[in-house]
């Protein structure tokens, strides 16, 4: 590589990754859901090594509910940690907040910390498609093979303020997403984990 291509290189955004764990877990009764075991762990700090293997450059982790308990039960030394004191509010301000945490000219890709299923696979696959200007979310298909969005999205970085700015109550990135569907890429990802999210009780299984 030339040195004015390894100086372009170097300028190429990077890619923030923000890990939204504020919830109190309600619908599943077991506490905030980053504090469930998983793989010999918590939740958080498997999915938040997750993020960083597959690529991303940091990852900022966002708790709200029981937020001291979170910090005192976790390891979460390698990664970011910001608590979220509006996070009854909804995921909307812990969305602002990542967003905001992140180095301005990053990339930002928000995973949930519910879905255990999520793999380094499929963090750099999604990391690896994405295309200047564009949200690229990853896709999974279900009973009926249809591909349907889910977790997690990767925002532009010229894109990421109006996704802020439109965050509410309890949607992230969905009213921006509403709002410019043209913009989103589907990146099939069905072949590396089911992308469903852990919710209710019967679900508990996906830990297993």
């Amino acid at each position: 590589m030339s040195d004015s291509g390894a100086l372009a290189h170097s300028r190429a955004p990077g890619t923030t990754a923000v890990l939204l764990a504020a919830g109190a877990g309600t619908r599943l009764g077991l506490g905030p859901k980053a504090l469930l075991p998983f793989r010999g762990r918590t939740l958080v700090e498997v999915l938040a090594d997750v993020l960083l293997a597959g690529g991303c450059r940091e990852v900022v982790a966002v708790l709200g509910a029981d937020a001291a308990t979170v910090r005192a039960g976790t390891d979460l030394s390698r990664h970011r940690v910001i608590d979220n004191p509006a996070w009854a509010t909804g995921m909307g301000s812990s969305f602002r907040l990542g967003v905001a945490a992140a180095a301005p000219a990053d990339h930002v890709l928000m995973a949930l910390v519910d879905q255990p299923g999520l793999t380094p696979e499929t963090v750099a696959r999604l990391l690896a498609s994405h295309r200047p200007g564009r949200v690229t979310a990853a896709g999974y298909r279900g009973p009926e093979r249809k591909l349907q969005r889910g977790h997690p999205l990767l925002l532009d970085a010229g894109l990421r303020a109006e996704a802020a700015e439109r965050a509410t109550g309890d949607a992230g990135a969905r009213f921006f997403l509403q709002a410019h569907p043209e913009l989103i890429d589907l990146v099939d990802c069905s072949d590396l984990t089911g992308g469903e999210d852990l919710d209710s009780p019967d679900q508990l299984h996906l830990l297993d």
